[in-house]
């Protein structure tokens, strides 16, 4: 017996038994194998069985290339010696290169080039709950837009912060300062001072966008697994999704994997460009009965904030926001239309003095039911289509007053606005779909400070002829 180990002349291993063991083959043939039992049956086999089937399908179909070469092998060697088998191949180099939007780049190179480019952003708040107050912490995940510092984000992953900390990849943590967020399209802008060459990224054009083209995001997957990449194809563009609050926003449908802790991360195409913000994924309500969801994601179009970036970074605030000066819209229920004999639409509780809806000859009672080419159905739809607008656009609006319909003609004004103030003020008061009784609690204010009559609105007015 040869007592030497090692691989031969066929890169082979050998590994031999000590002379004081008894041969296994030998003693296999000693003892005479047992009679095959009869197959049980089980309930739920056929569903088993499809598992073993594509269990074995993926084997095989690994082992169908050196499958029959390894038990030639097994066969020649001793049989008193056990086989590994190993290959060595050189490692594929991956290159540093700038994305230009010309040239494809695979996902080891998109993460080469931009890693540094993506950052952790931790954040603590004060919660008042009753008497007492506690501190919270959240974590999400950002990326780098200019060499001196400037971050982008989610608006949600910084909102109510008290104290916001972001963290590079070479693991360098640093304060950072909200330059200004806005709700309404999930958006926001840190900066980070006393740095600089910072490796920013490169940003796409999202309307270029296919379905069927491989994405991919760079984030701080659970607050914890920092600096993670995930990939997958584009679902679809140009999907229409309603948020937890109402809000309707477009969005790319992914299939990347977007857990807790990726919202605010970069979406790069397959040319290592920016085209979106990885913001919400939909998932089961935790009920055993439903089916996981999963590969279902969604970032935001960044061509739809990429203005609203710019001018977080230029001017503190967002320019050219339209004003319509609707106030406290109500959503027509389909118990006003009963009662009344109303069209769908959005009810005017009330119109701001001297604003662009007065000029227009919009009047309190008035129901929105159209502006320019969209049917008006609910309240929350039609702050979205104004926002489509810019100030200074000019629409035509319908409205339904005492029995028949009228044309008017609306041109939106500006939003009024002051450095990192656009995240709390309120375009148009965002509205509810409990029949309009105010945006807020009856009789504590209106979400800007000011307190009103409760009764000051529909279906109170209504009655009170207020």
């Amino acid at each position: 017996m040869n007592d030497q180990n090692g691989f031969d002349n066929n890169g082979v291993y050998h590994y031999n038994y000590t002379s004081q063991h008894s041969d296994p083959w030998d003693r296999a043939q000693q003892i005479p194998p047992s009679p095959p039992e009869a197959p049980k049956k089980k309930k739920g086999g056929a569903g088993k069985a499809v598992a073993l089937v594509l269990c074995c399908a993926l084997v095989g179909g690994g082992a169908g290339v050196g499958g029959a070469a390894a038990y030639d092998a097994l066969n020649s060697a001793p049989r008193n010696e056990t086989v590994i088998y190993r290959n060595e191949v050189d490692p594929t180099a991956v290159q540093v290169k700038q994305a230009n939007g010309l040239t494809p780049m695979s996902l080891s190179e998109i993460n080469a080039a931009y890693a540094d480019s993506a950052v952790c952003i931790s954040v603590q708040a004060v919660t008042q709950q009753g008497w007492y107050q506690y501190e919270t912490s959240g974590a999400g995940s950002g990326f780098i837009i200019s060499q001196d510092g400037y971050i982008v984000t989610n608006y949600h992953v910084i909102d109510g912060a008290n104290s916001i900390k972001v963290t590079l990849n070479n693991g360098e943590t640093y304060d950072a300062k909200l330059v200004g967020g806005e709700e309404l399209n999930d958006v926001a802008v840190l900066k980070i001072d006393g740095i600089s060459g910072l490796k920013p990224v490169v940003i796409g054009d999202s309307d270029d966008l296919v379905v069927g083209e491989t994405v991919c995001t760079i984030g701080n997957a659970l607050g914890t697994l920092s600096f993670s990449m995930t990939s997958g194809a584009v679902s679809a563009t140009g999907r229409s999704v309603t948020m937890s609050d109402g809000t309707v926003m477009n969005m790319i449908q992914t299939e990347c994997t977007i857990n807790s802790g990726n919202s605010g991360g970069p979406l790069f195409d397959s040319y290592g460009r920016v085209v979106g913000i990885t913001s919400a994924k939909l998932s089961n309500n935790g009920q055993s009965s439903q089916a996981a969801i999963e590969g279902i994601g969604f970032a935001i179009p960044i061509n739809d904030v990429i203005d609203i970036i710019t001018d977080f970074m230029q001017y503190g605030y967002v320019t050219g926001r339209p004003y319509m000066g609707i106030l406290q819209p109500a959503t027509v229920t389909d118990q006003w239309k009963q009662t009344f004999g109303w069209p769908g639409g959005v009810y005017v509780n009330d119109v701001d003095p001297g604003s662009c809806a007065e000029t227009a000859g919009i009047r309190r009672g008035d129901i929105i039911t159209k502006m320019g080419d969209t049917e008006i159905t609910d309240a929350n739809q039609m702050v979205s289509v104004k926002n489509s607008y810019k100030a200074g656009d000019t629409v035509t609006i319908e409205v339904y007053r005492s029995g028949e319909t009228l044309k008017l003609t609306l041109t939106f004004d500006e939003q009024e606005n002051t450095p990192q103030s656009s995240s709390s003020q309120n375009p148009d008061p965002v509205p509810t779909s409990n029949g309009g009784y105010n945006y807020q609690y009856p009789g504590y204010g209106n979400g800007n400070g000011n307190y009103y009559d409760p009764f000051d609105s529909f279906p109170w007015s209504y009655f009170f002829g207020r």
